[in-house]
């Protein structure tokens, strides 16, 4: 899964916020007011903002510097100290100034319930020094970046002249460049290769419904017009559509889960997206991974972060254990939404007779070389053809049902060729693994995985254990 992806650079640019939060029990109403009266018991301090969206990106593995504003006052200091206590964050791009104010978000809450929320802001016209300085901050970071992620929250560190300069350095560089957006409309993030909006914000900039999925579609490329990208609308409860301009579209459905607090997980999805991306991985991987995310963030109460391990699990949770038989088309399909999931398919394959422990013992090498395991059986026919007429023992159903009844085995395939060579290239294992009594040169199907970054793997064999030796050792048993 996502354990073995190799994280790469990520800069993170926009409004740098401060999230406080206010914690108590309420048993009475106040005499002074009909308002409740919170017994305090807990404070805590957590980035927000496009700081939220750097650790959310860092705590998956991803390297980050987050280029962005803040005062010369305590909530600024309060901020850089809960930065620094989060690892992979890069603090160098943030730009101080006297005229700046720090954002705060301070929320008063009892049990999982918001009570009020209390803001501080003072959102002026960046000064030009300012301006030039949070430019020159997020170029030497692009420099070193594999995807950029502009989060907007409309309180002025995102001005006009500073998205041109980070999209075009973002396009100068190659890489993708996406915006969590808040403008009314987007062509002020003409170049953008993504944007993020909800759906609301898709409804305000297009002037047009969400609801369905035909309605999204038209939105999404009412909305690519504006600025000449794709676009991801993320709708709560249905999920996510990824629109691209070349005319395909992703539904991704979401995981049915309690919501608890929907505060950040706009950041999340963002967050989620840049690192599977700097990890090179495809859009659409990037965004049923980011949608799983979002669940967990929901989930938790606040502006939270959702960490490789949870991330993982939800993954895992999302994809259907089987073992079952399964035509080969319907096993691309399933082997397809694996990847997407961002896990690891191992392959492996044999006429597997007599199940014997060799045999266990190979599968379960083979399962721990990734997260699903798919085993491809000769089918009668070819076994047959390659042990000769009294071959096989067992009918191919039968050892279908045997195989899939092994706990590591998630897919079981049949193939009536000689060798598994078109059912590996029609599969696209990442693993494929054989017995250490082949060489790796002997290996049918080596090739098709190793030229997509696949790797063969040579299993230790179970001496003395064989099909053919337990077939003529009964044979000679008298009856």
């Amino acid at each position: 899964m996502i354990d073995d992806f190799r994280f790469g650079r990520v800069t993170v640019i926009g409004d740098l916020l401060l999230d406080q939060y206010i914690s108590g029990s309420v048993s009475r109403i106040s005499p002074e007011a009909p308002v409740p009266v919170v017994l305090h018991d807990d404070f805590r301090l957590v980035p927000g903002g496009a700081a939220n969206v750097a650790v959310n990106a860092a705590a998956l593995g991803a390297e980050v510097r987050l280029v962005g504003l803040v005062g010369e006052d305590d909530a600024a200091r309060q901020l850089r100290a809960a930065l620094q206590d989060r690892r992979g964050v890069r603090l160098e791009g943030i730009v101080s100034s006297p005229d700046w104010t720090t954002i705060t978000k301070t929320r008063i809450v009892s049990g999982r319930q918001q009570i009020v929320r209390i803001d501080v802001e003072k959102i002026l016209p960046l000064e030009k020094e300012t301006r030039q300085a949070l430019i020159r901050a997020a170029e030497e970071a692009i420099v070193e970046s594999d995807v950029v992620v502009c989060s907007d929250y409309a309180k002025g560190v995102l001005d006009d002249d500073v998205l041109k300069a980070v999209i075009a350095a973002g396009r100068a560089r190659g890489i993708p460049v996406i915006v969590d957006p808040k403008r009314p409309t987007f062509e002020a993030y003409r170049g953008a290769t993504l944007i993020t909006p909800n759906r609301l914000e898709a409804e305000q900039a297009s002037g047009l419904p969400v609801r369905t999925d035909a309605e999204v579609l038209q939105v999404a490329e009412t909305l690519s017009g504006q600025f000449g990208g794709d676009v991801l609308v993320t709708r709560s409860e249905d999920g996510m559509t990824l629109w691209r301009r070349t005319g395909n579209a992703t539904h991704v459905a979401t995981r049915r889960t309690e919501v608890f607090d929907v505060s950040g997980a706009g950041d999340t999805v963002v967050a989620t997206v840049a690192a599977v991306l700097s990890a090179g991985q495809p859009l659409e991987t990037a965004v049923v991974i980011a949608t799983a995310a979002a669940s967990i963030s929901v989930s938790k109460l606040g502006t939270a972060v959702v960490s490789r391990e949870e991330l993982t699990r939800e993954l895992l949770q999302e994809i259907p254990e089987s073992g079952a038989l399964v035509p080969l088309q319907q096993a691309v399909r399933i082997v397809e939404d694996w990847h997407r999931h961002g896990a690891k398919v191992v392959f492996t394959n044999g006429c597997f007779d007599l199940l014997h422990p060799g045999h266990v013992a190979l599968i379960q090498a083979a399962a721990r070389e990734g997260d699903r395991l798919i085993v491809a059986l000769n089918t009668d026919r070819s076994v047959s053809h390659l042990k000769g007429p009294s071959r096989p023992i067992q009918s191919e159903q039968a050892r279908a049902t045997v195989m899939g009844a092994l706990r590591q085995v998630d897919l079981v395939v049949l193939f009536d060729e000689e060798t598994p060579l078109e059912t590996i290239r029609a599969l696209q294992p990442d693993v494929l693994v054989k017995g250490a009594d082949y060489t790796e040169d002997q290996v049918v199907g080596a090739d098709v995985v190793k030229a997509r970054g696949g790797r063969v793997v040579l299993a230790q064999l179970v001496a003395g254990q064989s099909t053919t030796r337990l077939v003529s050792e009964t044979r000679k048993t008298p009856a």
